[in-house]
């Protein structure tokens, strides 16, 4: 349940249109639903603002549909992470506007309530930026999760520091960001070199991807964590949903900020 949602139960109640028992019943599954074999935190949205978001490596399609219908039947937006295309088609079976991003591998059930978007006059965007084209999955799951969650996106892909002309390009458009999601596999150097360039917080996700040296991201991670670049923080390996979601959240300030200043 969203706080929009619960101001206007509230609201329904005050009026008179829902009774005391009726409020109740809505509010019965707060703050979770005990499914059996997950117990969902409905009461999420209204800690955090963004309701719970689904995991489906390693669960059963039929636990990821349940657990995605039970949260539909809440009406809020639901997203679910590195989903598999037969955990989709089950999904799809369940809930038919449901939708597929499959670089992402991210399925996006809307909700009854129009997603929340930056304001028209707003320029402020997220950008994410990836070294290479077999960093894009990670790159793809950060970008759609932001873009999810309310924030404009811009996407500056395959410009890592082995042709470093290709960042300098697009170096003016970066630098109008609120905050930038750095994916590198590799060495991860591309992090550093971003955070040097730029006066807006920088979030880097190493990747597993490189040869065997690189130990399925670590190097990476580790170069990353020794960054000597100020406003860099580092999120752990192939993590592109919790980047995507802390760059929002970083947005986010801004646009909130903007939003009170015109009220004020």
């Amino acid at each position: 349940m969203s706080p929009e949602q619960l101001r206007n139960l509230l609201k329904r109640v005050q009026s008179g249109e829902v009774d005391v028992d009726g409020a109740l019943t809505a509010l019965r599954s707060l703050p979770f639903e005990d499914l059996g074999f997950a117990r969902l935190d409905h009461h999420r949205a209204l800690r955090t603002g963004h309701p719970e978001v689904v995991y489906c490596q390693g669960k059963a399609d039929e636990h990821v549909v349940a657990i995605l219908q039970a949260l539909h039947a809440r009406g809020g937006k639901t997203l679910a992470t590195r989903a598999t295309p037969a955990q989709f088609a089950a999904v799809q079976q369940a809930i038919p506007e449901a939708v597929y991003h499959a670089a992402a591998r991210i399925i996006v059930v809307p909700g009854a309530e129009p997603a929340p978007t930056n304001r028209e006059r707003d320029e402020r965007f997220v950008g994410v930026v990836s070294a290479g084209t077999a960093d894009h999955p990670v790159a793809e799951e950060a970008a759609i999760t932001a873009q999810e969650m309310g924030s404009r996106v811009q996407r500056f892909y395959d410009v890592g520091v082995a042709g470093l002309h290709r960042l300098l390009d697009c170096h003016a458009t970066l630098c109008e960001s609120s905050a930038l999601i750095v994916v590198a596999g590799m060495e991860g150097a591309l992090a550093s070199v971003v955070g040097g360039l730029v006066p807006c917080p920088v979030v880097a996700v190493p990747t597993s991807v490189g040869y065997g040296a690189s130990f399925g991201g670590v190097a990476a991670l580790l170069s990353m964590l020794n960054t000597c670049a100020s406003g860099v923080a580092v999120v752990n390996i192939d993590n592109g949903f919790g980047a995507g979601y802390y760059a929002h959240l970083i947005n986010s300030v801004g646009i909130n900020y903007l939003a009170d200043s015109d009220a004020a």
